[in-house]
């Protein structure tokens, strides 16, 4: 158990998230656009408030998911760095007589997650504010702090000039943040039953699929799938789930390795890794519905495993 780990377990640790892609939307119509592109009420966000949401196509489903902030002249949208790209290029088909100017600004607006149980008092203790409901921001000296969790783990995210990313980093190991490297960031994600885009949600999924309704409004009118979603909505039924498995095993099994019930086949895991908490392996995997329910027991490459269920957007309960 390294230093990094047990600090996102028991006190606090900083992660570099400079690889996420970061782009400005700005223009008269940005919240109409967003409204129109994502899963989520961007037009009732107001400056300071945020949402988690889905980038969906015409037949529903998952291009990408984003971290949308209401800023004062303008939205801030936080993605994937494997997505970044094909996102931009995605909104801007879209935008024909909008006034809407998308910029990429990854490189020039760094990211820096502070989690843990003590990572509040880290923000504190440099005279940082908090926000306590989540995906909302505040200023703090240029910055803009976000109460927003990578790993599950109570978190925030600072978002800051790049040149400013060696700077920040110092502070916050001298107010008592550990340096977490990605692995250890993504174990304690799937241990928190996290899910991420491109492990755990992929352009094949639909959003009932995901289990992550947060992502979701439902009453907020036209979006590009909505049709989609709103047919397996109404008809209340999707083949799979997504569900957190924990495997008596100390190997993670690859992605794609059966999940079987009775012999029978019953899904497929996705990201999984040793969790050194709790013994054993961690993991989620896409299963049929009638197997999905917490709690029930099933077999990875010889295995016992058994379902959880996958977190939303906040803090986990615990470990």
């Amino acid at each position: 158990m390294n230093a990094a780990y047990r600090a996102l377990h028991e006190a606090a640790a900083w992660l570099d998230l400079s690889a996420r892609g970061r782009i400005y939307a700005t223009g008269e119509d940005r919240a109409r656009l967003l409204h129109a592109m994502t899963t989520h009420h961007v037009q009732q966000l107001q400056p300071g408030q945020g949402c988690y949401a889905f980038f969906l196509n015409a037949q529903g489903r998952i291009l990408g998911d984003v971290h949308l902030f209401c800023l004062e002249d303008r939205f801030l949208l936080d993605v994937e760095p494997e997505t970044r790209e094909q996102l931009y290029q995605h909104l801007d088909r879209y935008i024909i007589a909008d006034d809407v100017t998308l910029e990429d600004v990854t490189a020039a607006l760094t990211a820096v997650a502070v989690e843990g149980p003590r990572a509040a008092g880290v923000l504190a203790a440099l005279g940082a504010p908090a926000p306590e409901a989540l995906f909302h921001t505040a200023l703090w000296e240029g910055r803009r702090v976000s109460r927003l969790s990578f790993t599950g783990a109570p978190g925030w995210r600072i978002f800051a000039p790049a040149g400013e990313a060696q700077d920040l980093a110092r502070k916050l190991e001298a107010a008592g943040a550990v340096s977490a490297d990605a692995e250890t960031a993504r174990v304690v994600r799937i241990e928190h039953f996290r899910p991420r885009y491109g492990e755990d949600i992929f352009d094949t999924t639909l959003t009932a699929e995901t289990q992550q309704t947060h992502a979701v409004h439902f009453n907020k009118g036209c979006y590009l799938g909505q049709e989609v979603v709103e047919r397996v909505r109404s008809r209340g039924h999707v083949n799979r789930l997504l569900v957190g498995l924990e495997i008596d095993a100390t190997e993670p099994p690859a992605p794609q390795t059966p999940v079987a019930a009775a012999g029978q086949e019953v899904g497929k895991t996705c990201s999984a890794a040793f969790s050194p908490a709790r013994g054993r392996v961690v993991g989620m995997a896409y299963l049929r519905v009638t197997h999905a329910a917490p709690g029930t027991e099933l077999e990875v490459s010889g295995a016992r495993a058994v379902t959880v269920p996958v977190a939303g957007p906040g803090p986990s309960a615990g470990y």
